[in-house]
């Protein structure tokens, strides 16, 4: 049995409590690690080896300094590559293929974009007139912001974590990571490859648990953290932001997003379909920019939903680990539950099922595992609950429409304001429709193409403030303005 322990002031320790909780397989449903549980007492040590090192070593550094390390952390993460692949798959169930050609190399990746971008964006400066004629001169100068608390999610918890810790870390500033508890394994292991590269202890803390009345809480109320980013569910995000007023600390965060999908019927038809199959089903659907709702134009409709069908049935349920498996399990029994029963509301609210709905045949050694069907729909209003509210499951709703105006409407009538992917060879109205879509990110022709150096965010709902490039410089730094009479 793994033993999982929280990493402060640069050692692994339990808690003083004792209490510990097991980490479950999403794969066959047995228990593969017992994770301490930090409580206030590890919190607070966590929190207080991060203030800490902000004025020892890791304070004095330059900022080549800061980077080369950064460098060093990411180099390291590649050369036990196999060992994050692994620790990655052991906690989220999805296929090798998955991490080894995305979630993992963009973790590694964070690292190293986010320390060249603090050495190469220049921060502003300005001459001006004075009365006296002499003039002065303005610029501007970028502080670490202090401790940052890092809550992350399950979905893809090591790409997710990196993305907030590297240019956390590239600023100068110090964090304490709170990953889910259902994905504790890959975090932790960061954890040895900070103290292996030589990064100053109380830089990089990570405590494990749970999120009301535990270590979340914990973290987000502590009096010592000065800003609070978050990747998750609209609903914790409303509750860590309450916690954030008090003291009046910054807040970053990433939530939910009924992200639409939209083919015309100019698209280049099989990329089109790759395309929504990848947004809707990659990482069996828990993907908070994946596609939920699919508005395809009339004329290609029925040819599309067949292809797409046909797509999904394809799949290959298996261990992780297999060659051949494309396709994993939901991260644990209670996500399983919900889902299920939207499809089972889907139904009940007059929708075709296309295909799936239900839990697919896998071996017997897998029957614990967390497994459901890749699922599409037809054939329900606008109205209906499966394309108002967030599933976070392999599934969709697919649509037709016969106008720009129209698809428009239906894209922006939800709450959320994540993302969207559009498919066309029509140039023009990509343009368009990109600039009248209510999201932080708009995809044409593709998804999931991400260059680290742009903002990333979402609208209403889905989210506060941009991260990416100097975007997330602005959120993990404080700018000082400096005006020098001449």
């Amino acid at each position: 049995m793994r033993q999982v322990q929280n990493f402060i002031d640069g050692q692994f320790t339990g808690s003083a409590s004792g209490r510990r909780f097991d980490k479950i397989s999403p794969v066959d449903g047995t228990t593969i690690a017992s994770v301490s549980e930090a409580g206030a007492a590890e919190v607070d040590a966590a929190v207080q080896a991060a203030r800490a090192a902000l004025h020892g070593d890791w304070g004095n550094l330059t900022t080549d300094q800061r980077a080369d390390l950064l460098h060093g952390v990411a180099n390291e993460i590649t050369r036990r590559f196999d060992d994050f692949v692994a620790a990655e798959m052991a906690d989220t169930g999805q296929p090798h293929h998955v991490m080894t050609h995305a979630f993992i190399p963009r973790g590694a990746a964070n690292f190293k974009v986010f320390a060249d971008v603090v050495k190469n964006v220049a921060t502003e400066s300005f001459v001006m007139p004075t009365p006296d004629g002499a003039g002065a001169v303005n610029y501007a100068i970028r502080r670490p912001k202090g401790v940052v608390a890092v809550i992350s999610p399950w979905n893809a918890p090591f790409l997710l974590m990196t993305w907030k810790v590297g240019p956390a870390l590239a600023c100068g500033n110090t964090v304490v990571v709170k990953p889910s508890e259902e994905t504790p394994l890959t975090t932790a292991l960061l954890g040895e490859v900070m103290n292996a590269v030589g990064v100053p202890k109380g830089v990089f803390n990570v405590i494990h648990g749970f999120g009301p009345g535990s270590a979340g809480e914990l973290l987000t109320r502590h009096k010592g953290v000065n800003a609070i980013t978050f990747t998750g569910e609209t609903g914790t995000g409303t509750a860590i932001m309450k916690a954030a007023a008090e003291g009046i600390r910054d807040v970053s965060f990433e939530l939910g997003g009924k992200n639409a999908g939209i083919v015309f019927a100019d698209a280049d038809f099989d990329k089109a379909v790759d395309g929504i199959f990848r947004s809707a089903f990659l990482n069996t659907g828990q993907v908070c920019l994946g596609t939920e709702r699919v508005y395809v134009e009339r004329p290609l409709f029925e040819r599309f939903v067949a292809a797409l069908k046909a797509r999904v049935e394809g799949v290959s349920f298996g261990r992780p680990e297999t060659k051949g498996t494309d396709y994993g399990p939901l991260i644990s029994a209670e996500h399983r539950k919900k889902v299920l029963s939207y499809y089972r509301k889907a139904v009940e609210e007059g929708a075709t099922v296309v295909t799936g709905g239900g839990t697919p045949e896998v071996a017997a050694e897998l029957a614990g595992g967390h497994w459901v069907q890749p699922t599409i729909w037809t054939g329900l209003p606008e109205s209906a609950a499966v394309i108002r509210e967030e599933i976070f499951g392999p599934c969709c709703h697919i649509a037709p429409f016969d106008t720009e105006a129209e698809v428009v409407t239906l894209a922006n009538a939800t709450d959320y304001g994540l993302s969207t992917t559009i498919w066309t060879t029509n140039l023009a109205r990509a343009h368009r429709l990109s600039a009248a879509i209510e999201v932080g990110i708009v995809w044409v022709n593709s998804w999931f193409l991400r260059d680290l150096r742009t903002a990333f965010g979402g609208s209403k709902q889905s989210g506060i403030g941009r991260e990416g490039g100097v975007h997330s410089l602005e959120f993990y730094t404080e700018t000082a303005n400096v005006c020098i009479k001449l």
